[in-house]
C-alpha cells in the first residue's frame, strides 16, 4: 500500500490517479497554511486587542473568507484517501465484489448530489461578481471565495468520475485490493499505521540530533 490505504502500480488508472493526487495534495497543502495563517490572526489580534487596544482591521471579513479556503480546498484529496465521515460497521464487513458493489453506489450517488451543487454554487459566484458583492466592514470582495467553491466542488466531480471508473473496474476483477481506490481499514491497522508513522518520525528526528552532535 501506498498513500494510505490507496495501492499502487504501473496500470493506466493508477497513473490517472497519481496524477490527480499531486494536484490535490497541492491544493490541500495550500488549505493547510490557511488553516495555520488562520491561527496567527487570531493570536495577533487577541494580543493586540489585549495589550495595545489594537485588533486587526476587518478580523470577521477576513475569517468569513478564510474558512470556505479550509473547508473546500482538501475535499477531493479527502475523497481520494477514504477520509470523510461515514457510516462503515457494515461496509467494513465486506470484501471483494459485495464492497466495490456498495462503493459504486456510494460514489454514483455523491455525484448526483455534487452535479447540481456545483451549478448552484457557480450561478452564487457569478452573482456575487455581478453584483460587486463585498464583506461589510471592510469590503473584501466576497466573489473569489464564492467561485473557489464550485471550482472545488468539480474537482471533487472528476474524482468521483475517475472512482467510478477504477471501482468498476475492482467489481469486473473481483480482487480483494485493487489499484486507485481507497481500502477499507479496520481500526486496528489504522491505529498501527499510525503509531508507525509516529516512530518514524522521532527516529528521523533522532538521527538529526546525532548527527548535529556528531559535527
Amino acid at each position: 500500500m501506498s498513500s494510505g490505504s490507496v495501492r499502487e502500480d504501473g496500470s493506466l488508472a493508477s497513473r490517472v490517479d497519481r496524477g490527480l493526487f499531486k494536484f490535490e495534495s497541492a491544493l490541500t497543502l495550500i488549505g493547510g497554511i490557511t488553516i495555520m495563517c488562520v491561527m496567527l490572526l487570531s493570536v495577533i489580534n487577541i494580543l493586540g486587542r489585549k495589550l495595545f487596544n489594537l485588533p486587526i482591521p476587518g478580523y470577521i471579513d477576513w475569517m468569513v473568507q478564510l474558512v470556505p479556503v479550509m473547508a473546500f480546498l482538501g475535499i477531493a484529496y479527502c475523497q481520494r484517501i477514504g477520509g470523510h465521515i461515514r457510516m462503515d460497521f457494515l461496509v467494513g464487513k465486506l470484501k471483494g465484489r459485495p464492497l466495490w458493489t456498495f462503493e459504486l453506489v456510494s460514489v454514483l450517488l455523491m455525484l448526483v448530489i455534487t452535479i447540481p451543487l456545483i451549478y448552484g454554487s457557480w450561478d452564487h459566484g457569478m452573482r456575487a461578481f455581478n453584483f460587486g458583492d463585498s464583506t461589510v466592514d471592510i469590503n473584501l470582495p466576497t466573489w473569489p471565495v464564492k467561485i473557489l467553491v464550485p471550482i472545488m466542488l468539480a474537482l471533487l466531480g472528476v474524482r468521483l468520475l475517475l472512482q467510478v471508473w477504477f471501482y468498476t473496474r475492482a467489481l469486473i476483477s473481483g480482487e480483494e485490493n485493487p489499484v486507485a481506490v481507497p481500502i477499507p481499514e479496520d481500526p486496528e491497522t489504522i491505529a498501527k499505521r499510525e503509531a508507525e508513522s509516529v516512530s518514524s518520525w522521532k527516529g528521523d528526528q533522532e538521527y538529526e540530533e546525532m548527527n548535529k552532535g556528531s559535527r
